[in-house]
C-alpha cells in the first residue's frame, strides 16, 4: 500500500452514506481537534491496543527521517480508551488528507464511558495497518523513545506528540503502560 492513503480511503467510500457517524480517535486525534464535529464522548474500543509502530513522514517526521506516531494493533481482550466524536461525512474531506500516511478508514463498534445513552454505537476509526509502506513496526520502548526523541516534522516535535497523548489519556483516566513507558524513557 502507498504512503498516501487519501485516494484508497475515497474510493471505499466507508460512510459516506451516513447524514452522521462516530469517529474513535485513540492518537492526536484525541488532543489536536482540528475538525468541526457535533458532540464529543469518551470511548473505549475492544481488541485492540495502540503502539507507536507507525511512522509519520508528514507531520512528526520527514522522508529522510520519519518520526513514530500512534496506530492500532489488534489484540484480543485489549482496551483502547479515547475519545469519540460525531462529524459529518463532509469532515472525511479533511480528516483523510490529516490521516493520509497509511491510515484507512475502518468500522468499529464503540462503547462510550460518560453516563449519557446510548452505551455503544457503531463508527469508523482510522488504522494504518502492517503492510502500508509507513509501518515501522514493533521496537523495545527504550528504542522508541530515542527515535521519537530525534524526529521532527511540519508539525513539530514528535517528543511533543508523545507527550500531549500520555497528557490526554491521563485526562481521560485511561492506563496505557505503551504509551507511559515512552514517556518515562523520553523524559
Amino acid at each position: 500500500m502507498p504512503l498516501n492513503t487519501v485516494d484508497i480511503n475515497r474510493q471505499r467510500g466507508h460512510f459516506s452514506d451516513r447524514e452522521q457517524l462516530w469517529l474513535f480517535g485513540y492518537g492526536s486525534l484525541i488532543f489536536k481537534v482540528d475538525f468541526p464535529f457535533r458532540d464529543c464522548r469518551p470511548a473505549y474500543i475492544r481488541d485492540w491496543s495502540r503502539r507507536f509502530w507507525q511512522g509519520s513522514h508528514d507531520h512528526r517526521g520527514t522522508p529522510e527521517a520519519p518520526g513514530r506516531v500512534a496506530t492500532l494493533i489488534r489484540e484480543p481482550g485489549a482496551c483502547c480508551v479515547g475519545m469519540a466524536y460525531l462529524i459529518t461525512p463532509a469532515v472525511f474531506e479533511h480528516l483523510d488528507m490529516r490521516e493520509k500516511n497509511g491510515y484507512l478508514r475502518f468500522s468499529t463498534p464503540l462503547t462510550f464511558t460518560d453516563d449519557r445513552a446510548p452505551d455503544q454505537e457503531d463508527g469508523l476509526v482510522y488504522i494504518a495497518t502492517e503492510d502500508n509502506a509507513a509501518f515501522l513496526g514493533p521496537a523495545a520502548e527504550e528504542d522508541i523513545a530515542r527515535h521519537i526523541a530525534r524526529a521532527q516534522g511540519p508539525s513539530g516535535p514528535n517528543r511533543d506528540y508523545l507527550l500531549n497523548l500520555a497528557d490526554a489519556l491521563r485526562t481521560l483516566g485511561a492506563d496505557d503502560e505503551h504509551v507511559f513507558a515512552i514517556e518515562r524513557y523520553l523524559r
